[in-house]
């Protein structure tokens, strides 16, 4: 079993693979929401992402004592499924090299990804995508850290592409209440639920330039929050236009009820095809990844990267798989 080659190793060689990550993050700022977040992720076996809040978070005077919070946190047994992010304070927030400097040498190996919110411009990004870089150097971390990144303002909507294609990015993260704030009137705040959400001519471009951006660029689109918390089927059917007409395949969850409801509305049924999927790569691996037949079919590398996608998603959303499967490519 040893010897048999990975798929991530013989079907992506010098290549990026889409990320296959679960379809809803839910943002907790407080150590109790964060708590109850962990405690509701782990009764779920780990279906969605939890990302841990510095900018809105951190009450004032207190930002270090957030983020080291935060640090104990990802680090105690609480943190069962190791799915959980940061969000960090923005470019023009003094305190945003203080979160990196203590969050990668206190948690750069658990922590799951880093967001970047409210930056301008890509150079900032890129900046700060560097000095994160710098910092897991400096520690000896030596994976990527995944980086999501805001586009809620008007020039990272015009520089949406060139931040797409920096480096470790994995989610380009829509933001609809601020990216409606910076037209300062020009698009009214009722549109800041739906129906308006989807229907003003300017949120509906800014969100399908997003969606372009990443999906073009190998990386996952996320749509913005429900403000209607205690609604779940508003929120299902916000998750549900979002993938249907623009295709976010993420979405914001900022309520405990929101988390199934996004769930529910974004992510097919994996178990179609899932038996399939394994036994064709299975078979796959014990030839090396050379041609097969399966079932009178041809099989090639094409369709290996489509079985291992799909193998993938039905994973992460808690389907069930043998154990011979988990042991061969998910151990």
């Amino acid at each position: 079993m040893a010897n048999l080659k990975h798929p991530k190793e013989a079907l992506f060689s010098g290549e990026k693979p889409t990320p296959i990550i679960p379809a809803c993050e839910h943002f907790a700022g407080s150590e109790k929401m964060i708590t109850k977040a962990l405690e509701n992720q782990n009764k779920m076996g780990g279906l969605f992402d939890i990302t841990m809040d510095c900018e809105d978070g951190a009450q004032t005077g207190q930002e270090k004592a957030h983020i080291e919070m935060i640090v104990r946190v990802l680090n105690s047994e609480l943190n069962k499924h190791k799915m959980s992010g940061v969000r960090i304070h923005d470019y023009s927030n003094q305190y945003w090299k203080q979160d990196v400097d203590i969050l990668i040498p206190g948690a750069g190996n658990i922590v799951s990804y880093i967001t970047i919110p409210k930056s301008t411009r890509a150079t900032q990004v890129e900046e700060m995508i560097q000095y994160i870089q710098n910092a897991c150097k400096k520690a000896g971390i030596t994976r990527e850290i995944p980086i999501h990144v805001l586009i809620e303002t008007h020039g990272a909507l015009f520089d949406v592409e060139v931040i797409a294609r920096l480096p470790w990015l994995q989610v380009l993260d829509f933001g609809l209440m601020d990216f409606i704030s910076g037209h300062h009137g020009a698009i009214p705040k009722t549109n800041m639920k739906s129906p308006g959400q989807f229907d003003h001519v300017l949120i509906r471009s800014a969100k399908a330039t997003v969606v372009a951006a990443a999906l073009g660029n190998g990386i996952i689109p996320a749509h913005n929050v429900t403000l209607d918390l205690k609604n779940p089927y508003q929120t299902y059917q916000d998750a549900k236009r979002a993938r249907d007409e623009f295709g976010f395949l993420r979405m914001w969850s900022i309520y405990p009820t929101q988390i199934q409801a996004i769930l529910d509305a974004m992510t097919p049924d994996y178990s179609v095809g899932l038996e399939k999927s394994y036994k064709v790569l299975m078979a796959a691996q014990d030839a090396d990844w050379g041609p097969i037949q399966f079932d009178g079919e041809l099989h090639d590398r094409a369709t290996y990267r489509e079985f291992w996608e799909h193998l993938q998603k039905g994973k992460i959303t808690g389907q069930k798989l043998p154990d011979e499967v988990i042991k061969r490519f998910f151990s």
